[in-house]
């Protein structure tokens, strides 16, 4: 783009061309000389300070202090860095730490901009915060040259907030969720403020389109507030936002809209009165909105604050080099500077614009910053922004009732969702304050519905539907439940996400994010546990025979799978039993992605409290009654992995009993996926010997799996004669059919299982061998008479999913 036409953020419309609605919600205040003279000139030195450091972190290896003059050994082999979004940022940090100083206030500070790290980091420094936890980064000169020369070098800070950022709860690696994760960090919490700050480049996306709505799932009675904070500086990396191209008229009715009252900040030369003013009336606003609902008389629709904080990209930066504009442009996105290293040009724009922050009005001869710089930081460690103890060691254990009281008698039948249900309303019962549920609007459509009886949906936004206290929060996108999830996980909280198991998908690389968040917190010194993320995915591919085949899809197994090891659990629980204990270890376990596996409609209960438990301990075990002698000297070994799946198997074992009584079948069920890895290469993987103990050294072993075949490829690759194992999984195969056309499409049916049963088998019982093109044909008729009798009756028979017999 042509630098003339580069345009600088849009200036506010006259009041009259607002609509009368609009301007009800649209705030107007008289900033000038808002703060004494002392905390303005405090509030500036800090924001030069950190300005300071910010930029000189994306461009200095040494004379950090631009002592003399920079060459071109000062500068960094490679220039990697945001800086457009960093004076934004460091505006922000700067006005809640005058705020918190003066107030107590306690206050989070989420970051939506992806690459806003050394904004961050350099208030940090500047507070202190980051010597606390890496006593390295010492506030001197030392401390402040290791900040500045290892960001975004190998081994030092990523350009991005992550794990290893003091505060942080939000991994800003991919955008769209900030807005989300700080809606989950105040349920619960009553007298937390979180201030989000949305940049206009991620307020373009979907994930966060939908959080605005967040607010309207947040009792002021009994959680904290959100205060989010748009930061509109008019550009991406190339390209105008929306939002920059937004008038204030626009803005105002798009917020006014979600229902939110708006401030708009955009008076440059007055800017940080402006902002304290607006940040003030703001939490004046949450105050009001709390007290009233906290002394029972809530108002009705609350209108909760919104910020538009308007200034020019990359503002305090260069103005302009080679000709073209840089601050208020794209220009000054990422690096301002990028030639900094080759060319005279540039390498003067860099120390001319280093050099305006004064950096010896900021910093004593020692690299301390000066008394003036630090007046406005909190004076209790404890509410410094960076030493929250919500963002890093805040976990309340969750108690979970007996499971075993809750079980069902063997032999009867139960819907593994109903039975979690009812185990549900128990912890809720229990935990009160610390566990939520966070469910895009399908908790009874999955049968989990009696976690309702003695607690309401939390919604808030009209009288008729306003939640008091309740557990569980529906709303219609997976992305904001995750986001919730996360915010309340990170916070202390232990939360469980509940879906149809085809739109986990959705929220895969939010999950990968996560991971990778507790992957990089574990490997600190001082971020501690948290609760695990708990997914429960039900309404699966095999008995989703009315939604058809958009319905179908198990691939967020795969997606859990491909996390680190160390971080990763797959569960596959084949009845009511054993899901009632494995969502009671979930729920307690921690810094885990634990997905669980189940089944809505009624199964056999297969195993007592007592078979359940130690079937979940070892994570598989030999189902004896559906073996024949117990499984002792198989000719082969056949294993359901699943709910669905697994009644195939055991009804195939009852079918070869009678048709192929010769044939000696050992069934498996495996619960605990990730003992199949091989050994060594996840914490749950059996051992050699273990694993032949299950599977025999060298039989034929056939697996019967819910998921796609090529994951179970992957997690038994190393073990040994692999020649021997066939496997039948989902293989995209459905439409709007009956429960057992779906078995009979993926050829995970009882006939599909005993045919291969006497495959195998036929390898090494010659008794087997002499009837198996007979035996396996007539199989195969019955199946194709399953079919037409489905396709005529629009139904399987009745007694289709009656429990096996054993005779």
């Amino acid at each position: 783009m042509p630098a003339q036409e580069i345009a600088q953020p849009n200036p506010p419309p006259d009041a009259s061309l607002l609509s009368d609605a609009v301007l009800e919600y649209s705030v107007t205040l008289d900033t000038k000389d808002y703060l004494p003279k002392d905390e303005l000139n405090a509030i500036q030195l800090f924001r030069r300070a950190a300005d300071y450091i910010a930029a000189a972190m994306i461009f200095l290896n040494d004379n950090v202090l631009v002592e003399k003059d920079i060459t071109f050994d000062n500068i960094k082999p490679r220039l990697l860095g945001h800086w457009g979004t960093c004076p934004g940022l460091v505006m922000v940090y700067a006005h809640l730490n005058r705020i918190i100083r003066k107030t107590g206030l306690d206050a989070l500070y989420v970051v939506g901009p992806g690459h806003g790290a050394p904004a961050i980091l350099s208030c940090l420094w500047l507070e202190d915060s980051l010597s606390t936890f890496m006593p390295e980064y010492t506030q001197d000169y030392t401390g402040l040259k290791k900040l500045i020369s290892r960001f975004s070098a190998p081994g030092g800070f990523p350009s991005h907030i992550n794990a290893e950022t003091p505060g942080a709860i939000h991994e800003g690696g991919e955008l769209g969720y900030a807005l989300s994760v700080s809606f989950g960090a105040v349920m619960d919490n009553p007298d937390l403020v979180v201030a989000c700050v949305v940049g206009d480049g991620e307020a373009e996306t979907g994930p966060t389109a939908t959080a605005w709505h967040g607010f309207k799932y947040i009792d002021p009675a009994e959680s904290g507030a959100v205060l989010p904070i748009v930061h509109v500086n008019g550009f991406k990396i190339s390209e105008r936002t929306i939002f920059g191209v937004m008038d204030d008229k626009e803005i105002t009715a798009l917020f006014t809209g979600y229902g939110y009252q708006v401030r708009i900040i955009f008076d440059i030369p007055n800017l940080d009165n402006d902002i304290a003013a607006s940040m003030e009336w703001a939490l004046a606003e949450i105050k009001k909105i709390q007290t009233a609902a906290r002394s029972g008389n809530p108002i009705i629709k609350p209108r909760w604050p919104v910020l538009i904080l308007r200034t020019p990209k990359g503002l305090s930066g260069p103005k302009k080099v080679h000709g073209e504009f840089i601050e208020g442009s794209f220009h000054s996105h990422q690096v301002p500077l990028p030639a900094a290293k080759t060319s005279e040009e540039e390498l003067h724009a860099l120390q001319d614009w280093l050099r305006s922050y004064k950096p010896e009005e900021l910093f004593t001869k020692g690299g301390a910053p000066n008394e003036q710089v630090l007046s406005i930081v909190p004076q209790v460690s404890s509410k410094k922004l960076g030493q929250r103890k919500e963002s890093y060691s805040n976990y309340t254990p969750l108690f979970t009732p007996a499971w075993e009281d809750l079980c069902l008698e063997k032999g009867s039948q139960e819907s593994c969702m109903k039975a979690v249900g009812r185990f549900l309303k128990e912890v809720v019962k229990e935990n009160p304050k610390t566990f939520r549920i966070f469910s895009p609007d399908e908790l009874v459509s999955n049968k989990l519905d009696a976690v309702l009886d003695d607690s309401g949906r939390n919604f808030q936004w009209d009288i008729a539907s306003r939640g008091k206290g309740g557990r569980v929060i529906e709303i219609l996108s997976e992305h904001t439940c995750q986001g919730m999830l996360q915010g309340y996980t990170l916070t202390g909280r232990t939360g469980l996400f509940p879906s149809y198991e085809a739109f986990l998908g959705i929220i895969q690389t939010m999950m990968v994010q996560y991971s990778k968040f507790t992957k990089m917190g574990s490997e600190t010194t001082w971020r501690q546990p948290c609760g695990s993320l708990n997914y429960i995915e039900t309404s699966t591919w095999a008995r989703q025979e009315h939604n058809g085949f958009s319905h179908q899809n198990p691939a967020f197994i795969g997606a859990v799978l491909n996390l680190k090891a160390k971080f990763a659990r797959v569960y596959l629980p084949p009845d009511a039993n054993c899901f009632l204990s494995t969502v009671s270890h979930c729920l307690r376990a921690k810094n885990y992605v634990n997905l669980m596996v189940g089944s809505k409609q009624p199964t056999p209960v297969w195993l007592s409290p007592e078979e359940a438990d130690l079937h979940c301990i070892a994570g598989a075990s030999v189902w004896k009654f559906a073996s024949v002698d117990e499984g002792v000297d198989p000719d082969v070994v056949l294993v359901g992995i699943g709910v669905e799946v697994t009644f195939e198997v055991v009804a195939a074992a009852a079918l070869l009993r009678k048709l192929v009584p010769e044939l000696r079948v050992r069934v498996v069920n495996v619960t605990d996926l990730m003992i199949l890895s091989m050994s060594g290469s996840h914490p749950h993987s059996l051992s050699d010997e273990a694993f032949e103990s299950l599977f025999t050294k060298d039989k034929p072993v056939h697996f019967n799996y819910h998921g796609y075949p090529i994951e179970l490829k992957g997690l038994l690759f190393g073990r040994s004669s692999l020649e021997r194992i066939t496997m039948e999984g989902y293989s995209e195969e459905g439409t709007t059919t009956s429960p057992f056309d779906m078995m009979l499409c993926n050829h995970t049916s009882r006939f599909d299982v005993a045919v291969a049963a006497i495959h195998g088998g036929a390898k090494h019982n010659p008794k087997v061998a002499v009837k198996a093109h007979e035996k396996c044909s007539y199989l195969k008729h019955l199946a194709q008479k399953e079919r037409e009798y489905i396709y005529a009756n629009g139904k399987d028979r009745d007694d289709m999913f009656d429990t096996p017999t054993f005779v």
